[in-house]
């Protein structure tokens, strides 16, 4: 069993800053962010597909030393742009920690879908997009997975308390 490394949200945003990546937080640290009680133990994103930004997402994730979560050791795998293009979704472990990305989540177009209504937080001193609550809600049920259906009603009472502010 793997050992689960230490959460560093605020380092893999600055990383991600310091690249140019273009993507949008979604998952926990997303709900976590518009103020869910949600426990999380790793950074998930939804990444745009260009070339250029697939050069520097990949750049990143070498810098901190992603490989494959679950893989077993010695896997050959090339962490470049071409790999990036060739697949949708990667979970890796960091010495950041887990870092998950998705090209089109579950329930999505992809980037560009999510971007389009994304709420823009400063992080850790950053401008990050982060998926709308209503677009977490639709990928959470889209996935389905017994986790995914207990967030939804987190989410969704979270939805009614953002309403009720408005």
């Amino acid at each position: 069993m793997e050992a689960t490394p230490e959460f560093q949200p605020e380092a893999v945003i600055r990383l991600l800053s310091g690249h140019g990546v273009h993507y949008v937080v979604i998952g926990g640290l997303a709900a976590v962010t518009h103020g869910a009680p949600i426990v999380t133990q790793d950074v998930d994103l939804c990444y745009a597909r260009d070339s250029d930004n697939l050069e520097r997402l990949a750049a990143a994730l070498a810098e901190v030393h992603a490989y494959l979560r679950g893989a077993d050791p010695g896997l050959p795998f090339r962490l470049d742009a071409r790999t990036l293009s060739k697949g949708d979704a990667f979970t890796f472990t960091t010495d950041l920690g887990w870092i998950d990305i998705l090209a089109t989540p579950a329930g999505t177009e992809g980037y560009d879908d999510l971007a389009r209504t994304a709420d823009t937080f400063q992080l850790f001193g950053h401008r990050v997009l982060i998926a709308a609550v209503d677009d977490l809600i639709r990928m959470k049920r889209a996935a389905g997975r017994p986790k995914d259906l207990l967030a939804i009603e987190e989410l969704g009472a979270l939805r009614q308390e953002l309403d009720r502010r408005q």
